[in-house]
């Protein structure tokens, strides 16, 4: 049963750390001419409002893009992720918030293809009015993107993104990720792939990080940003990204970020980073 909502926690503090290195990846791979795809297995609705009820509710936004939207002197990675929020707020005011369908196709070149997949009928029906406007190099798909990755590897032009970022409202979706990637790895092991996942009291969570890199992959780049003093009652403390064949400048730049990034995001004295890499 689907029930998780992105609209509920759209901008908070896991958004950050997602989106900002997605920004990067994409930056990277449009240096070559050469056009790639971006592959989206849990787009989401693609936009949100940080008005609606949903966002409301919550208000994890306060304690997440909120907290960085009136500085001007943040390291590259973050000014680089400020300035695709305030494009979506052209008028300087916190409204809506763009989710990874939104960041990607706005930094995708006329070459270049999106692939998006959207299980949640609701959410599906969102995406597609979000992009009703796009052109024939974005099509999305009401499937299941676990299943369906594999039949759109290797892209033709052998370049390729992968973003895996699902709920981890299923216990099931841990080890989904793991024989997803396995089987992609097999079809496109050039590619580049960005896993999202939750540090949450579960084993399945803390055990994540291991089994990504029992993949045997080349090389990886592992960073967490944990923003509060993690409870057994408490929900999400923090959240971590996964890349396999990530680009050479990425540690070095988040190594400049992820300190100022875990200053502006800390909710207690417990708050931290770590990052690591396994380089060819």
């Amino acid at each position: 049963m689907l029930s998780y909502r992105h609209s509920f926690h759209a901008g908070n503090h896991a958004d950050v750390l997602k989106h900002a290195i997605l920004i990067q990846l994409l930056n990277y791979m449009g240096q070559k001419d050469k056009p790639f795809w971006v592959i989206d297995t849990h787009a989401g609705a693609g936009r949100y409002s940080l008005e609606s009820v949903h966002a409301s509710k919550l208000e994890e936004h306060v304690d997440g893009i909120a907290r960085l939207w009136g500085h001007t002197d943040l390291p590259p990675i973050l000014a680089d992720y400020l300035e695709a929020i305030r494009a979506e707020n052209p008028n300087g005011r916190l409204r809506f918030y763009p989710g990874s369908p939104c960041i990607s196709q706005s930094l995708l070149r006329e070459q270049d293809k999106l692939r998006l997949f959207e299980l949640h009928s609701t959410d599906h029906q969102l995406l597609a009015e979000n992009f009703s406007g796009a052109d024939k190099n974005t099509i999305i798909y009401a499937d299941d993107g676990f299943a369906t990755l594999k039949a759109l590897l290797p892209p033709p032009s052998r370049r390729g993104l992968v973003l895996i970022d699902p709920s981890y409202e299923l216990r099931e979706d841990y080890g989904k990720v793991i024989h997803t990637l396995r089987e992609a790895l097999l079809k496109f092991p050039t590619g580049t792939y960005a896993i999202w996942y939750p540090q949450l009291p579960k084993l399945e969570s803390a055990q994540l990080p291991k089994r990504l890199k029992a993949l045997g992959a080349e090389s990886w780049l592992h960073v967490t940003l944990t923003v509060r003093k993690p409870t057994a009652n408490f929900g999400m403390a923090g959240s971590g990204m996964f890349i396999i064949n990530p680009p050479w400048t990425l540690h070095a730049a988040l190594e400049t970020a992820m300190p100022r990034l875990r200053d502006l995001l800390a909710q207690d004295e417990h708050a931290s980073f770590t990052l690591e890499q396994l380089a060819k």
